[in-house]
């Protein structure tokens, strides 16, 4: 049985890897582990990715988590991606230690932005605050979805980005300031639209908020 569900996790047809999918989560059989690691980095359809997460979270942790951070090594980004938005979904704080700074600085968008949700979800409470200045280096960076992940990134973080997030208030960087401002806006009222937030922050970045 787990040859062939295997073998049919690489089917051509999405549905049927999503089928597959859902009965190894279904069967959670720790023998599956590796092909539902090895899956995930090369998955194209987001939905069967996120069946293949919710599979390996069905596993025990004492496997899955060291299966995942050896993958984090890989040279493949979306091998990276997957296995720390699956840590992140994992939620097992023995992984904390492998979120590292250049998963957090990764030159691929996806990579970092998930090492982002999977830092906030490990971190400890007594990590939070240097975590908060780590993140804050990457202000700026990146498009509109890039941004938005790091300001919810910081938001999460709460109190603990405050003092992060005052030093990026203060960067030459016009639009390292704005980031900063508009994410200090969101974590003040959660509420607040992101779009509207950076509209406003770039307006008070260029005239000073004396004029605003």
């Amino acid at each position: 049985m787990n040859t062939t569900l295997i073998d049919r996790l690489g089917a051509g047809d999405s549905s049927a890897r999503l089928q597959m999918a859902l009965a190894a989560g279904t069967k959670a059989d720790p023998d599956l582990l590796d092909a539902l690691v090895a899956r995930c980095a090369v998955e194209p359809d987001f939905f069967v990715r996120d069946m293949l997460t919710w599979a390996l979270t069905r596993l025990p942790a004492a496997i899955t988590v060291p299966r995942l951070v050896a993958e984090l090594r890989s040279p493949a980004p979306q091998a990276r991606s997957q296995a720390l938005h699956t840590l992140s979904k994992v939620g097992d704080g023995t992984a904390w230690p492998a979120i590292t700074r250049s998963l957090l600085r990764d030159p691929d968008d996806e990579v970092a932005r998930a090492a982002w949700r999977a830092a906030v979800v490990l971190a400890p409470d007594e990590e939070q605050e240097e975590l908060a200045v780590e993140l804050v280096t990457q202000l700026g960076r990146g498009d509109r979805n890039v941004r938005l992940s790091l300001s919810r990134a910081l938001v999460a973080l709460g109190e603990a980005a405050e003092p992060a997030l005052l030093s990026g208030e203060a960067s030459a960087d016009p639009e390292v300031r704005a980031h900063a401002h508009a994410t200090g806006t969101l974590l003040r009222d959660p509420e607040a639209g992101f779009d509207s937030a950076i509209e406003d922050a770039r307006r008070i970045v260029a005239l000073g908020p004396e004029k605003c």
